[in-house]
């Protein structure tokens, strides 16, 4: 009996940090007072939360962009930290409101995969749908569950609600392409997650999968119907200017460059073309 008190004193002292940390994530852009709105409603019930804007400027609908800039960018927050994610095509309709406790933190949500990347990065420990109308706003609007649902349960989460309150805890998640990785006998086969601004092509793979492949110096890697064998370099200098490389970036996934180049042009490669990474 005193273990389980333990550990509830524990969750609810770090859940009642005394400046706790919400961050947002949106396609809603500024122009429209739709940011402004979630942020009213989580200062209405939390009024110490400290609310960061990651980025209201992804690409309308762009389930696939949210999902990398939440995973680049959430590892860099404190522990405990509560993220909330609002790019919902699909608001209104049968999907889930999510709510999911990591190691690390908590993400809040639609399930429809643009959670899931950053989550499992920091390892789900318990996912819960959100259905408690006590924690949402008395009247729920069909195309706003970022006011009317996320944000308020980002903000009684941050005054020490406990995630089991939210709802019943499940098992099963969305799971979107650009987030799974097939694994055969000697292949890895993923995809291009982002293109940056300098034309490096940002995968899906991160070091520990190319550490199972038993990859190290050089990296074979099918584009389409272009075969490539690049030396895995830690800075992008280590090859000639306009020669390409692979390289683990600074957010842990490997992006296949070209030093002083465009790689995505070079190769003619879009977001979502396949990457496979093979042995010779």
């Amino acid at each position: 009996m005193r273990r389980k008190k333990h550990k509830k004193k524990n969750l609810h002292i770090e859940l009642n940090m005394p400046n706790p940390i919400i961050t947002l994530t949106t396609d809603f852009g500024l122009k429209d007072p739709y940011v402004a709105e979630m942020k009213a409603v989580i200062l209405n019930i939390s009024p110490n939360a400290t609310i960061v804007d990651i980025t209201h400027q992804i690409e309308k609908f762009n389930i696939r962009m949210s999902a990398y800039v939440l995973a680049t960018a959430a590892p860099y927050f404190p522990k405990g930290t509560i993220h909330v994610v609002v790019v919902d095509p699909d608001v209104g309709t049968r999907r889930k409101a999510i709510l999911i406790q990591t190691k690390q933190g908590y993400f809040i949500g639609p399930d429809n995969g643009v959670l899931t990347l950053a989550a499992k990065t920091q390892g789900i420990e318990h996912v819960y749908e959100i259905t408690n109308p006590k924690l949402m706003l008395p009247k729920i609007s069909n195309t706003f569950h970022g006011r009317d649902i996320f944000a308020p349960a980002a903000a009684h989460l941050a005054r020490g609600t406990s995630p089991s309150e939210f709802g019943p805890e499940i098992h099963k998640i969305v799971t979107p392409k650009f987030a799974r990785i097939t694994k055969r006998e000697n292949t890895l086969t993923g995809e291009v997650m982002h293109i940056d601004g300098f034309g490096n092509m940002i995968t899906n793979f991160n070091e520990k999968e190319l550490e199972s492949m038993g990859i190290k110096g050089m990296v074979n890697i099918k584009l389409k119907n272009t075969r490539l064998k690049l030396k895995l370099c830690k800075a992008y200098a280590e090859v000639e200017a306009r020669k390409p490389l692979a390289i683990i970036g600074s957010h842990n996934f490997l992006e296949i460059s070209i030093n002083q180049g465009n790689a995505a042009d070079t190769f003619k490669t879009k977001v979502g073309d396949k990457v496979t990474l093979y042995r010779s």
